[in-house]
């Protein structure tokens, strides 16, 4: 296993060359999915513990049905708890725990990032530095050694940009097309020493991010400053789901009519004109006092098929239709109204690593 270190890294002809290193979209095959477990007390106060855990045992219940489930079970108390909730469960035999301990349960921003290299035909992992979205919630040290932990579990290289990245951040189409947000990607608490153009370069040689697709702000109650998973998604090459919030009043109202007017102005890497499919939100999810990012983007393509949060809302039944017509996938759902507390659901708890 090799460990390939470009921090500090500025030179254009130092970084890996064009091409050499590419993400796959989320539903291309895979092995299965990475999850955390709710051990952080801050995030998950214990009046509504319990039943985030439960919310935890269902999603991995649901993924086990069809690929591997991979916890990182190495906090204090977090693999008796694990058993006990998920230790009976259908698809068992696909669960697996491993010795890694973390800080918090978002694998999708601290986890690794799987990427093949051309020269071996092998996954590889990108190890993005992670300090919590811009420092907000100390201690992130063990979230951020996941991906060495990984990549040595796995025996594969691992690729260390020297940038400060989170999963949720991103979304590609597997074809060389990047989503981001402005407010995320060049805000000044992710990495100031690098302009827009010093990013592309970076999502370009790691990613293999042929074009970016710059959307703008994100949704009310999202700490991680704008992150695209909630915002809009690749659905296949060429299709995006974006969030639309239909009652004018509503705080997100116009961030997210811009992003959607900014999609429908754009081209992929391909030149194909992005065809654009309105999702709707769900109202206002307020757990505790707390208004949180509660949004029907923010679900997980699966090896079968697409895993979807839900809200107890109106809006829910709605949501899936339209993901299920736009993708021919069979869309199935987690209750996430105790999870989204966390102020993340679905595809922030989870990192998918490919077949």
């Amino acid at each position: 296993m090799a460990v390939f270190d470009f921090r500090g890294v500025l030179a254009q002809d130092l970084l890996p060359e064009a091409g050499r290193l590419t993400m796959s979209a989320e539903w291309a095959p895979r092995r299965g999915t990475w999850l955390g477990w709710p051990c952080n007390h801050e995030t998950w106060p214990d009046a509504i513990r319990e039943a985030v855990e439960h919310g935890f045992g269902a999603y991995a219940q649901a993924l086990s049905g069809g690929e591997e489930v991979h916890f990182c079970a190495g906090s204090p108390g977090v693999r008796e708890r694990i058993e006990a909730i998920v230790g009976t469960l259908p698809g068992r035999e696909r669960i697996f725990l491993h010795d890694i301990p973390i800080d918090d349960s978002w694998l999708r921003d601290s986890g690794p990032i799987f990427v093949r290299d051309a020269l071996s035909g092998k996954l590889a992992i990108t190890d993005w530095d992670f300090d919590k979205w811009g420092g907000k919630y100390p201690p992130w040290d063990q979230d951020n050694l996941v991906p060495s932990c990984v990549a040595a579990l796995r025996g594969v290289d691992r690729w260390i940009p020297g940038m400060t990245l989170e999963g949720g951040s991103i979304d590609v189409d597997g074809e060389g097309t990047l989503l981001t947000t402005e407010q995320c990607l060049l805000h000044e608490n992710r990495n100031p020493w690098l302009d827009r153009e010093g990013i592309e370069l970076r999502l370009s040689r790691f990613l293999g991010a042929r074009k970016v697709l710059w959307l703008g702000r994100g949704v009310e109650g999202d700490d991680t400053d704008g992150h695209v998973d909630d915002l809009a998604r690749f659905l296949a090459p060429g299709l995006v789901c974006a969030a639309v919030e239909e009652d004018v009043n509503d705080e997100n109202h116009s961030a997210l009519d811009d992003n959607f007017r900014r999609l429908g102005n754009m081209t992929d890497a391909a030149g194909r004109r992005l065809e654009v499919v309105p999702l709707p939100m769900p109202a206002p999810v307020v757990e505790l006092g707390l208004r949180t990012p509660a949004s029907y983007c923010n679900f997980l393509f699966t090896a079968d098929g697409i895993l979807m949060p839900v809200f107890g809302d109106a809006m829910d039944d709605r949501a899936a239709r339209i993901l299920e017509s736009a993708t021919g996938r069979k869309v199935s759902t987690v209750d996430c109204r105790k999870i989204i507390f966390g102020q993340g659901s679905l595809h922030c708890l989870s990192q998918q690593e490919p077949a």
